[in-house]
């Protein structure tokens, strides 16, 4: 039985700069001079294991080491061991900018309770678009996949995702404080891309819909409350996320709105570990367009579908891609072939409107937004054909996806783009 759904007195907007890929420029470093590091350690067994007794560890990732933190004397003597390889730990940040929804503009704290208004679209224009039908009230789909959304969080009790959510964890604390049921989304990044990819029209049916509202969802916490996040937080909540998959027997889609413009090589690693244990990875291509060769980390990846931004700028029948979304190598257009910096598939993201941290809704633009409809889109597709492994859904993305809904993306007319891959695939 439906509940009815409590009004706000106002309809809040988000207007600060947050650090994912939403439109801005992205990036990723290490840690300047401060009080606390943290580290990565590789070297011998038994090395590794003296400094564990001494530093205590974080993340354990075998064969490539472990990290830890440490304070900046800690962090001076680990340097000076000879025995022991010691390097920071890469921070991913994003800039991303919210349009707003309202004229009350405010930054967002907390973990909203169920205060949310009803929305001026209940299927946005993203939605009508991979539907592929502009007139849609409603959507289905996406029953007993898990769609893990790796971001700042989720508001956990927002009236069109609380009936959703089936896990909530905050891997930014340390690992026993990982499955204590906290992902509190204090930013908004991650509230908004989980209703891109699954929000199910709320108690009464009068919210936003998002690609595939019978999907149970994961909120993954991997980035702090200034939208930043360490490299060895994300890479244990996506080993996390598949093995979830394994030990639960169920389909995972696990969904990156976040990035960084350089490689790492835990990331990367942990992406292959999910991807060889049936998870499939959709994540976003970054928001440096529109110059060739921008296309940001972990998108970049072989085993990551990463996904451009297109614009509601519907003209002769096309979709154009977004002038901020990255762009992969121009000289394999129209090889067939996706490999490492290649955009894959394209998908809405520039004003795209879904639910917000306060428990209203708001409007961002970037291709944080593009990832989640392919991520809703994978579970819709695998729900309905569960038998298929990854690569095989994998592959029927890509069969949907079309270059001719695509204006903007300069290369090949046929196969794969720089700047939309193989195009943008919907529903129907």
């Amino acid at each position: 039985m439906k509940k009815k759904r409590i009004l706000g007195s106002a309809v809040l907007s988000l207007a600060m700069g947050v650090s994912m890929f939403a439109t801005g420029a992205f990036g990723a470093g290490v840690q300047e001079s401060q009080d606390t590091y943290r580290v990565l350690i590789k070297g011998p067994s038994a090395e590794k294991e003296k400094v564990k007794e001494q530093y205590g560890k974080r993340w354990d990732f075998g064969n490539q080491g472990f990290t830890a933190e440490v304070n900046s004397k800690q962090y001076q003597a680990l340097l000076k061991n000879k025995n022991i390889d010691v390097s920071q730990v890469g921070i991913h940040t994003i800039d991303a900018r919210v349009e707003g929804n309202g004229n009350d503009k405010g930054k967002g704290k907390g973990d909203y309770t169920v205060q949310a208004s009803y929305p001026s679209d209940q299927t946005p224009w993203g939605i009508q678009a991979i539907y592929n039908d502009n007139y849609i009230q409603s959507t289905s789909g996406g029953n007993g996949i898990k769609v893990a959304v790796l971001d700042t969080g989720i508001n956990r009790n927002h009236i069109d995702l609380t009936d959703n959510v089936e896990q909530c964890k905050d891997f930014t604390q340390s690992y026993s404080s990982m499955v204590n049921g906290s992902c509190t989304d204090r930013q908004g990044h991650g509230t908004h891309v989980a209703g891109t990819a699954v929000a199910n029209g709320g108690y009464d049916g009068a919210g936003v819909y998002g690609v595939a509202p019978e999907a149970e969802l994961w909120g993954y916490k991997v980035l702090g409350d200034n939208g930043s996040g360490y490299s060895d937080d994300i890479a244990g909540a996506i080993r996390h996320a598949a093995d979830e998959g394994v030990r639960t027997g169920t389909k995972v889609v696990i969904s990156m709105s976040l990035g960084s413009s350089g490689k790492d090589s835990m990331i990367a690693s942990a992406v292959d570990y999910a991807y060889s244990r049936g998870a499939l990875v959709v994540a976003a291509a970054g928001n440096s367009g529109p110059s060739a060769n921008t296309i940001g980390y972990p998108g970049a990846l072989t085993n990551a579908i990463a996904v451009a931004s297109l614009d509601n700028a519907f003209v002769n029948g096309t979709y154009k891609v977004s002038d901020f979304s990255s762009r992969g190598n121009p000289y394999t257009d129209g090889d067939y072939y996706i490999q490492e910096k290649d955009v894959e598939v394209a998908a809405p993201g520039g004003g795209i409107y879904s639910t917000a941290v306060d428990g209203n809704y708001a409007t961002m633009s970037g291709t944080s937004m593009a990832t989640p409809h392919i991520s809703g889109l994978a579970a819709k597709l695998w729900s309905a054909n569960k038998t298929w492994s990854n690569s095989q859904l994998r592959s029927e993305i890509q069969r949907r996806a079309k270059l001719y809904d695509i204006k903007g993306g300069t290369g090949a007319a046929t196969g794969d783009d720089y700047a939309s891959g193989f195009g943008f695939p919907r529903v129907r």
